[in-house]
């Protein structure tokens, strides 16, 4: 599997995932990585492990569809066949979406439905957790469609709220699980064991392709 990566910051999820391929533990190999911040921290991950890096922002663009062209003109250049988000905060565009269907996954930190959306991303949405006094948040790896965090879920892990839990306490061991969670869920795609079904996805634990 040819994987892209997409990030707008730090890209602690894009490192596990290179840490997963180095380790024998994602059978992918990350070809490319695309940013909308030229200043982004991911970019020096990246380059550590010598992946081609990209700069595109959409709203540099004039038009829409010539950054879709461009956008896509990388994907092929490097023949990506699949897309991983890792904390990139732009909405990725229909075009992309079509192009790529059952292909682009995304990973959020709240056990989705709840606490998603356009906006919900990073703190806020560990602070909304905090403010609704729910006992548990978690982690959703989900395959991206045309909407803010509504694709098919792929895996879910729980994370417990402590009473004395604040945002940044609480982001810390939900991003903990985030680091384990999505390099499996990608390893379920590159290993051909996903069926997606409507809004269901059919996973296959034993290696075999999903029925």
């Amino acid at each position: 599997m040819r994987l892209a990566v997409f990030a707008s910051h730090s890209g602690t999820n894009v490192q596990a995932i290179l840490d997963a391929q180095a380790g024998g533990m994602l059978p992918a190999t990350t070809v490319l990585c695309v940013t909308n911040n030229a200043a982004a921290p991911v970019l020096d991950r990246t380059r550590r492990f010598g992946i081609p890096a990209v700069v595109l922002d959409p709203r540099s663009f004039a038009d829409p569809a010539v950054y879709v062209e461009t956008l896509h003109a990388e994907l092929d250049e490097h023949r990506v066949d699949f897309i991983a988000l890792a904390g990139y905060l732009r909405k990725i565009p229909t075009a992309t979406v079509a192009a790529y269907r059952h292909r682009i996954l995304n990973i959020h930190p709240s056990l989705l439905p709840a606490f998603g959306g356009q906006g919900m991303y990073g703190r806020r949405v560990h602070e909304a957790v905090l403010a609704h006094g729910v006992r548990w948040t978690g982690v959703t790896v989900h395959l991206v469609d045309d909407a803010y965090d509504s694709g098919p879920i792929v895996l879910q892990e729980p994370v417990p709220v402590r009473p004395d839990d604040t945002a940044d306490t609480l982001a810390a061991r939900v991003l903990a699980v985030e680091h384990h969670l999505y390099p499996q869920a990608l390893r379920l795609f590159a290993e051909g064991r996903v069926r997606v079904e409507g809004r269901t996805v059919h996973l296959r634990e034993d290696g075999a392709p999903a029925p």
